[in-house]
């Protein structure tokens, strides 16, 4: 669709927003935030700087001037909650690309230009990967610092965590190494004795106490600065990489909000992560980066390639795994992905990784808290335990997400809604009252999944390492359980219970809150117990038929973090659907190869399972239930329909609204803006013949009548307006007459009625259509939009039609 009548630039006083029921709609998402503010600023004096025409003069002897000759502010740019026109926007990069290679043979100095625009993409990876894996490094401090700071306080220095605090002590001890004098738990501060009745009543409320002020200070901010800043972001990003378009939702504010707040949220101890909101938080830094350079702040459909590539440096800080952030980009966030796109993600990601790990956020030279690494290896017959563990995450997941989205609908459509702030600090007091007196659900997340995937060494003093020693030899060798061991267990199976039921009511309040962490640790928790219950039935039965063969008596057969870890990717498999990309995240987690294999095997009987009850995984379940306008490229439209069966307007409704190429006056065409609230007219050779001539959207048509009101003398209300190439002489004694064939898109798509709609709706995904126009031996008939898809995709499946409406 090469049309050189479209342009970009700022916007003057286009009416914003239109109906749900708007002609012209279209579902991507484009996330847009202008140099100055997240919205784009409205230009209030277009003329400035273009005073140039073609013709005679003003009141020359042609009177008739075509029209934005020259880019003016305003046309071919989008307004809010719409949607992009891909074809559109590569063409307009194609016209570019075209123009620098022209004007590259001219001179040293086009070429050096060229050469520059070339290596922008890659600078922009660049800078996007710095500044991601800087702000993660942030986060991982701050939080890390802040969830200490419930417990107690270091007195050689505030601002370290209680890790940080006793590294330089020479007064711990092997056993007690998280004791140190510098550090001091409230109670010791408060009361002067660290242990006893009144001391644990003081901690329990200190704790209670922070983890409230936490909440409240990042619902309060999230609430008064960004509301875009809650959530997980991921749905959103999703949708804005399908060509959606939600200002601000990647804007500065946005950033800063969501950075400060993420830290607030994961120190208060509620059930998330912050994974998930790290992915927001790159892409923020991608679409504020993009304005450094024009050839991605003037093309939406460049800048969704910048924002796959930050969404992979996201996953590649938030996991330690360059590689899987990429193919997460490919798999479960992006729309478009083209070859240069995964080049650059992988290059992204990199570059993110190597900040992270130069910041060292936790201290041990890795770039997450649970890293792990395994040495014994496993058997064959252990894949039965880790298809069990697969089926476990696909009914968990199925589970969560049915729970989740039946309490985020009762939260949008009743009181419960009203009072965000109110809900967070009544989840946070349950969360926190309920979380102190056990062990393993006081400590923060990362750090429990970290203990659950550990392999119990010589060393290791965790109450999960307590195991009886039978003789002299000190060893690692499957050994009988002590005391501790079963205690810990009991301990894990309340937080199992506990992590399950609070997740489901904290995913989706209004504070920033990732579900990979979460998810994880109920797979961990899971994983843990079935692993310890495996080892103590090899050391106490090795003798049957199941062992047999390949685990002798003392070997080291079970490696119960093993299990830990495959529990926690089947459970994130069956929220997330997930599947190559989890495998790679978790391989690159552990730094071995030999546990792919269970990994897989866990990650595809998980998502078999979870699909056989839902298909939709949490994000797409969120989408929809936000009513995003997002076509979803993994479904299969399978019904015998045809385009005249969707099309507007239908049998018995009012004729379609229409512009005639040439008879219309000024006020005629401000008359039907006015009037209706579509946001784009088809244009026909006239309302009899009603051949069609192309298709103009109402904000290119309203920026062009004022910028031609200011720009050109003589154009009132009854002023012509042709769509036309030539114009017909006028009477002396008529006023100018307004050309607007260049804003006019000269080759809409456009099917016949016969056309089945799965053509359609491939159509619509695979070119990323705003609308398209049905005709009947080139008569006009009708028009199709993603909004109408959806609802007809809606209806074939005995849902409301009105359920996906965006609000």
């Amino acid at each position: 669709m090469d049309n050189p009548g479209y342009r970009r630039g700022s916007f003057n006083s286009m009416q914003s927003g239109t109906s749900d029921e708007d002609m012209v709609e279209i579902a991507g998402a484009t996330l847009d935030s202008s140099g100055t503010d997240d919205v784009l600023p409205l230009d209030r004096d277009v003329s400035r700087g273009h005073s140039t025409f073609n013709g005679e003069g003003l009141n020359g002897a042609s009177k008739m001037m075509d029209f934005l000759e020259e880019p003016i502010p305003g046309v071919g740019t989008y307004e809010d909650f719409n949607t992009i026109d891909w074809v559109r926007e590569k063409s307009k990069d194609r016209d570019r690309h075209r123009e620098i290679a022209n004007k590259s043979k001219e001179s040293t100095w086009a070429l050096l230009q060229s050469v520059s625009d070339a290596f922008s993409g890659w600078l922009l990876m660049l800078l996007i990967g710095l500044m991601a894996g800087s702000l993660a490094g942030l986060i991982d401090i701050s939080a890390h610092w802040m969830t200490d700071l419930k417990e107690g306080v270091c007195l050689s220095g505030f601002w370290f965590n209680h890790e940080h605090c006793c590294w330089t002590s020479n007064e711990t001890t092997f056993i007690e190494r998280d004791k140190c004098p510098q550090w001091r738990s409230w109670a010791e501060l408060i009361v002067g004795q660290p242990d006893g009745a009144f001391a644990y009543i003081v901690n329990y409320l200190m704790y209670v106490i922070w983890a409230l002020l936490f909440s409240f200070l990042a619902v309060s901010l999230v609430r008064s600065f960004a509301p875009y800043a809650c959530g997980s972001g991921i749905p959103e990003i999703k949708t804005i990489l399908s060509g959606f378009i939600i200002r601000g939702y990647l804007g500065k504010w946005t950033l800063v909000i969501k950075t400060i707040t993420l830290v607030l949220a994961v120190s208060s101890g509620l059930s998330l992560g912050k994974e998930g909101p790290l992915v927001h938080v790159a892409c923020c830094c991608g679409n504020i980066l993009c304005h450094l350079f024009t050839k991605y702040s003037k093309n939406e459909a460049k800048r969704r390639e910048v924002l796959s590539a930050a969404a992979a440096a996201g996953v590649s800080v938030a996991f330690g795994a360059p590689i899987g952030g990429v193919l997460f980009s490919l798999e479960e966030v992006s729309y478009y992905f083209p070859l240069k796109t995964l080049w650059r993600s992988f290059f992204a990601a990199l570059v993110a990784a190597f900040t992270l790990r130069s910041i060292n956020p936790f201290g041990n030279s890795r770039l997450v808290l649970f890293y792990v690494e395994f040495h014994a290896p496993w058997h064959l017959l252990e894949l039965i335990p880790f298809i069990m563990l697969g089926i476990f995450g696909g009914l968990w997941g199925a589970f969560f997400i049915r729970t989740n989205i039946a309490w985020c609908r009762r939260r949008k459509t009743t009181k419960l809604g009203r009072y965000p702030v109110l809900e967070v600090l009544v989840v946070t007091a349950i969360t926190a009252i309920i979380a102190f007196p056990n062990d393993y659900t006081r400590i923060s997340t990362s750090e429990l999944i970290s203990e659950l995937f550990n392999d119990c060494g010589l060393l290791d003093s965790s109450k999960l390492c307590d195991y009886i020693n039978d003789n002299t030899t000190k060893t690692t060798d499957d050994r009988a359980a002590g005391p501790n061991v079963y205690t810990a267990m009991w301990q894990l199976a309340l937080a199992l219970i506990f992590k399950i039921f609070i997740t489901i009511i904290t995913f989706g309040m209004k504070v920033p809150s990732g579900l990979f962490i979460p998810s994880l640790a109920v797979g961990a928790i899971a994983g843990r117990l079935l692993g310890i219950g495996m080892e103590q039935l090899a050391y106490y039965h090795h003798d049957w038929v199941i062992f047999k063969g390949w685990c002798s008596p003392g070997a080291d057969c079970i490696t119960p973090g093993l299990y830990a870890m495959v529990g926690a990717a089947a459970c994130l498999g069956g929220v997330t659907r997930m599947t190559v990309s989890l495998v790679v995240i978790m391989f690159e987690l552990t730094g071995g190869l030999e546990y792919i294999v269970p990994l897989m095997a866990a990650a595809m009987t998980s998502k078999w399972v979870a699909d056989a009850i839902g298909r939709e995984g949490i994000y797409d379940a969120h989408i929809r239930l936000n009513g995003y306008p997002f076509l979803e490229a993994k479904e299969e439209f399978t019904h015998k329909t045809l385009a005249m069966d969707v099309m507007r307007p239908r049998r018995n409704d009012p004729p379609l609204t229409v512009l005639t190429q040439d008879g219309l006056k000024v006020e005629d065409v401000e008359t039907l803006i006015s009037e209706t609230t579509y946001s784009g007219f088809p244009v026909v050779v006239s309302r009899e013949s009603q051949r069609l001539v192309g298709f103009v959207l109402k904000r290119d048509l309203v920026i062009s009548i004022e910028n031609a009101r200011k720009r050109q003398d003589g154009i009132v209300s009854s002023s012509d307006i042709y769509f036309t190439e030539h114009i017909p002489p006028q009477p002396p004694s008529s006023p100018s007459t307004l050309k607007l064939r260049k804003v006019m898109d000269l080759s809409p798509f456009t099917v016949t009625d016969h056309t089945a709609m799965e053509i359609v709706v491939d159509i619509f995904r695979k070119l990323g259509l705003r609308q398209c126009l049905v005709t009947h031996n080139g008569r006009l008939l009708g028009i199709i939009t993603k909004k109408d898809i959806l609802k007809h995709m809606a209806q074939v499946v005995n849902q409301d039609p009105d359920s996906i409406l965006f609000n």
